[in-house]
């Protein structure tokens, strides 16, 4: 997302959902080769990060974020996209360890090696925490699934299998650089289940989803994400719509269920919790970027919509440990 790009032309789509998806993006903070032998239980405890796994030999099971057990098998990849507590094991019922009292030892930068010494069949893991660059309330995120199986999603996208091929011709095979390339290789297929969720109808068609797929309205939400630092006035989106600013104001206020104004200032509020809770920007920042003429105006509009103070998030991001794999 180009944050200094208030003047940039958006491009026309049929879809406007295609247009906000062109800018998400997923960036694997930490991942873990994992040989784990049996009896073994991994316990992931919740982060603000979504979860990766991809199991690369040997069956496991996973107690989902719904809490129930899941069959997993070889060459499955699943996306928890919310980042909720689960836990992997061998069997179902083992105890589970937290992943953090594993052997743990870095390989390179962001990928370590997850052992737990024992000398049972051996089960092959390759696991991650990944960030979007999104904010973690944005409405996209907020209807995702707690959990997501590529398998489920691969009969209309066959770019998946590809994926999981090469991943898994990577992770069993302990070449020069392989941490790395699964890396990247999780990113994309990460990527592409959402995608192919997305394509098949992000599971219902009602609420937000609804609302940006109207021809209507939808290119209008669709700016407004792409584009949250814009000063996006009432008269501009009508403009776009190609209505008058009352009829823009009525229909979109009967779509979306709220005021143009309020939906905008929400949207860039969350922009700004994005930039201060994870990337660490000052407030003074956020408030120019977003166009504020003091730092105290845009403190007051921030804690009107988010219930605290920018600072507050500031202080947070600058204490917070980073997930681990």
């Amino acid at each position: 997302m180009n944050y200094n790009s208030s003047k940039t032309t958006l491009p026309a789509s049929r879809d406007p959902l295609t247009d906000m998806l062109r800018g998400l993006r997923l960036d694997g903070v930490d991942y873990g080769r994992c040989v784990l032998g049996e009896p073994w239980a991994v316990s992931f405890p919740a982060q603000k990060a979504a979860r990766f796994h991809f199991i690369g030999r040997q069956g496991c099971w996973l107690f989902s974020p719904a809490r129930e057990w899941i069959e997993l098998s070889v060459g499955d990849a699943l996306l928890i996209p919310r980042g909720d507590e689960h836990v992997l094991a061998s069997a179902p019922g083992v105890p589970p360890v937290p992943i953090g009292r594993y052997t743990i030892e870095p390989v390179c930068e962001n990928i370590y090696d997850v052992t737990n010494g024992c000398g049972g069949r051996k089960t092959l893991l390759f696991c991650g925490s990944m960030h979007f660059n999104l904010d973690g309330s944005h409405p996209l995120l907020d209807m995702m699934p707690d959990l997501m199986q590529a398998h489920k999603l691969m009969a209309n996208a066959p770019g998946i299998q590809h994926l999981l091929d090469a991943m898994a011709g990577e992770v069993t095979m302990d070449r020069v650089g392989s941490g790395g390339i699964l890396a990247r290789l999780a990113d994309v297929l990460a990527a592409t289940i959402i995608r192919s969720w997305v394509e098949n109808g992000c599971g219902d068609a009602t609420g937000w989803i609804a609302a940006v797929r109207n021809p209507d309205v939808g290119k209008v939400l669709a700016a407004i994400h792409l584009q949250p630092d814009r000063d996006w006035t009432v008269e501009a989106l009508a403009k776009m719509m190609g209505a008058s600013r009352s009829a823009f104001a009525q229909r979109f206020a009967t779509v979306v269920g709220e005021t143009p104004a309020k939906y905008v200032l929400r949207v860039r509020m969350h922009q700004a919790r994005q930039w201060l809770a994870r990337d660490g920007m000052r407030v003074s920042v956020a408030a120019a970027k977003l166009g504020y003429d003091s730092e105290a105006s845009f403190s007051r509009a921030f804690k009107r919509v988010m219930g605290v103070a920018p600072s507050h998030l500031r202080n947070t991001a600058d204490g917070e440990d980073r997930p681990s794999a």
